[in-house]
């Protein structure tokens, strides 16, 4: 590494992005995948939790006065809006202050959110702590993905990173699991179950927040920011390790270095330029991924406890093991076919998996309206159609993560989650409880319709406009902005 100084602060030349995207995989990769990834498993935890007791918490004796309609509709709306506020108020400061201090924080935040939502008493606190919960998970998504992405190999960055955005469906399946027992009457009283399920989101959280002060700062953000130093001694001590796991075999030489301009910060107006002027066609592309998936996961996902009890008379402490099949199928989505993001690429396996979600959830709306499916049948649709919307939802992430320049990459992420969330997660939930509620089977089929169509319309979009990132360091994707011309 070569520095030398600069009318605005240090000029370093180094070859740190090099060493890191040729580490072979390694235990110490493994311990970054477990300490930041396993977040998403209390999403998905959180997210079905809610959506399998809210009969439960309508009923007489649950401890709260709520409408079933109030906790998938109102409720997880505000959990949203404080998804997308949280991504754009902690992605900024992602930006600024580093990634491991975010995501220690935001786990904070989502851990007391919870640990107050399980001791609920009207439903103004519900509320109030489900919108502080989802100000946490905001936080979360842009300090993760960005973590992720400048940590991991450029070879295996893809399939890691669905991996872990779908890892948020095993919290599903846990949560579908945890309701079943929660919901049992003879082992828990109607006003404790459901609590129960909350205090074992902060218990879970507590550990990952342990588990996660053994993840570095990346090396890349220390870098840009000044810190070359430490950079240069993280890099080398995940050098040692990876080494000594090989038994001393010399790692592969490093190829290529970069200059770099360190700053301290970058303004909102460059931030803003870059995205809407330099990369206008990725921004297009961001925002038409997020809309849809969404809107297909946020508003639908959301109500298929209802659609199960009000359509199908599935009782209401039954609908985990529902949850749990379609999860399981949302899990081995990514798992399955995020290998070949890395090696078919971005362009055929984004496309393919929005445009084939789409079309079977058409295929889905058109049976139901027949009145051709079962409880089990639907789920079997669904579980179809979201072994490829997982993958192509997880793919959203992975896109704008890796697709804009590195000091705008957590604020990237933060913005194009929060619109495209606002617009297919806060409407959705909202539109698509009024639906379902109407118990009539048009209104429902056509929610299915709207979301289809949307994950139609963005696979369109990524045939044309996606970036081919697979295997290409992330300043190979995009410039830094403090990178020498």
């Amino acid at each position: 590494m070569t520095t030398a100084q600069a009318d605005t602060g240090r000029t370093v030349t180094t070859n740190i992005p090099a060493r890191l995207d040729r580490l072979p995989w390694s235990r110490w990769h493994w311990t970054i995948v477990i300490g930041l990834g396993t977040v998403w498993i209390l999403d998905g935890l959180e997210v079905t939790v809610v959506g399998n007791i809210a009969s439960r918490l309508s009923e007489p004796g649950s401890g709260l006065s709520i409408s079933s309609g109030q906790v998938t509709g109102i409720a997880a709306a505000l959990y949203v809006a404080g998804a997308c506020l949280g991504a754009l108020f902690w992605g900024r400061l992602t930006d600024r202050w580093g990634r491991k201090k975010l995501f220690m924080i935001t786990l904070a935040v989502y851990l007391a959110a919870t640990a107050l939502t399980s001791v609920a008493f009207e439903s103004w606190w519900f509320f109030l702590f489900r919108f502080l919960t989802g100000f946490g998970i905001g936080g979360e998504y842009a300090a993760i993905n960005s973590a992720i992405d400048e940590l991991i190999p450029a070879q295996y960055r893809g399939r890691v990173d669905l991996m872990i955005n779908g890892s948020f469906w095993l919290g599903a399946v846990g949560g579908s699991l945890l309701s079943i027992v929660a919901l049992n009457t003879d082992i828990f009283a109607k006003d404790v179950g459901w609590r129960l399920t909350f205090a074992l989101g902060t218990v879970l959280a507590f550990v990952i927040l342990l588990v996660r002060r053994h993840v570095p700062e990346s090396p890349r953000w220390l870098l840009i920011h000044g810190r070359d130093e430490e950079a240069e001694r993280i890099v080398s001590s995940i050098e040692q390790r990876v080494e000594a796991e090989r038994g001393g075999e010399p790692l592969p030489r490093p190829e290529g270095e970069i200059t770099i301009h360190q700053r301290r910060s970058v303004t909102f107006v460059e931030i803003a330029r870059t995205v809407f002027s330099d990369y206008r066609r990725r921004s297009v592309l961001g925002f038409s991924l997020f809309i849809g998936q969404a809107f297909l996961y946020n508003a639908i996902t959301f109500g298929f406890g209802a659609i199960l009890t009000t359509f199908f008379d599935v009782p209401t402490g039954d609908t985990g093991y529902y949850f749990a099949v379609i999860a399981i199928g949302n899990f081995f989505g990514p798992l399955l076919l995020g290998k070949l993001f890395d090696t078919v690429g971005r362009r055929v396996m984004i496309s393919s998996t929005y445009l084939l979600s789409g079309l079977l959830l058409f295929g889905t709306a058109w049976l139901f309206d027949q009145g051709s499916l079962s409880a089990g049948t639907l789920t079997a649709c669904w579980c179809a159609v979201l072994f490829f919307a997982s993958a192509g939802a997880s793919s959203a992430y992975l896109t704008v993560s890796e697709v804009f320049p590195m000091e705008t990459r957590a604020m990237s992420i933060a913005f194009f989650y929060a619109l495209g969330t606002a617009a297919g997660g806060i409407s959705g939930p909202l539109l698509f409880a009024d639906l379902t509620s109407t118990g009539k089977v048009g209104d429902t089929v056509l929610a299915f319709q709207i979301g289809a169509g949307l994950m139609c319309a963005a696979g369109l979009v990524a045939a044309f406009l996606a970036v081919r990132a697979e295997r290409r360091s992330l300043e190979d994707i995009a410039k830094p902005l403090t990178a020498s011309a």
